[in-house]
C-alpha cells in the first residue's frame, strides 16, 4: 500500500494517538488534575481555625435550675470541642487567655407533651434556655453574644420512671453537645484567618 491510501483509511484526527480511547483517558486525567483547584475555590474547613493560635479561658456555666451538674457537664462538652483544634488552647487562667467563653443556663422548660393513639403521651419535647458571649480580651471586643437561645430536643415517654429518666439525660446530652459544637464552630468564624 502506498502513503496515500493508509491516510485515506485513517480516522479524520489531526493526531491518530488521541483519538477514540485515547482521547477520553486524555480528557478523564486533564478532569482529575484540574478537579481540585475548580471545586476548592472558597472552601475551608469549619472546624479548623487558619489564623494565629489564640488561647481561651471558659467559665462554668451559672445553672439557675433543679438540674445537678448542667454547668459542668456544658463545660466539659466545650472543653471536648475546643481540645479538638490545636491553634486554640485552653487555659485555666483567666488573666493568661486572649479569649473568655462565659454563659449560663436560665431553664429548662417543662416538657411540652405530644399524644398518640387513645390520648396517650408519647413524647416530649426539652427545651433549654441559655445564654452565652465570648470576649477578646486582649482587644477589648465581644466576638459574638447569644441574649437568649432557645434548644429543644425530643425523647420517648414511657411508663417506667427510669426509663424515662435515662431518656430525658439522652436528650439533654445532644443538647448540650450541638450548643457546644455550634459555639465553637461560631468561635472559629469569629477569628481572624491568615
Amino acid at each position: 500500500m502506498n502513503r496515500k491510501n493508509l491516510l485515506a483509511k485513517a480516522p479524520h484526527s489531526a493526531n491518530p494517538h488521541l483519538s477514540g480511547r485515547g482521547l477520553r483517558t486524555l480528557i478523564f486525567l486533564l478532569l482529575i488534575v484540574v478537579s481540585p483547584w475548580i471545586f476548592s475555590c472558597g472552601y475551608y474547613n469549619p472546624y479548623v481555625s487558619s489564623g494565629p493560635a489564640k488561647t481561651i479561658y471558659i467559665a462554668t456555666w451559672k445553672n439557675r435550675t433543679n438540674e445537678l451538674q448542667l454547668g459542668t457537664e456544658i463545660y466539659q462538652s466545650l472543653l471536648s470541642w475546643y481540645q479538638r483544634n490545636s491553634m486554640i488552647r485552653v487555659v485555666r487562667n483567666r488573666d493568661a487567655a486572649d479569649l473568655v467563653l462565659g454563659g449560663e443556663v436560665v431553664s429548662i422548660d417543662p416538657p411540652s407533651l405530644s399524644y398518640g393513639v387513645n390520648n396517650i403521651t408519647r413524647e416530649v419535647n426539652l427545651i433549654l434556655q441559655v445564654r452565652y458571649v465570648l470576649k477578646d480580651i486582649k482587644g477589648d471586643t465581644i466576638l459574638f453574644q447569644q441574649p437568649g437561645e432557645y434548644r429543644t430536643e425530643q425523647y420517648i415517654v414511657t411508663n417506667n420512671n427510669s426509663i424515662d429518666s435515662t431518656n430525658k439525660a439522652a436528650a439533654l446530652s445532644i443538647i448540650i453537645d450541638e450548643m457546644s459544637q455550634d459555639i465553637y464552630t461560631r468561635t472559629l468564624a469569629a477569628l481572624p484567618r491568615e
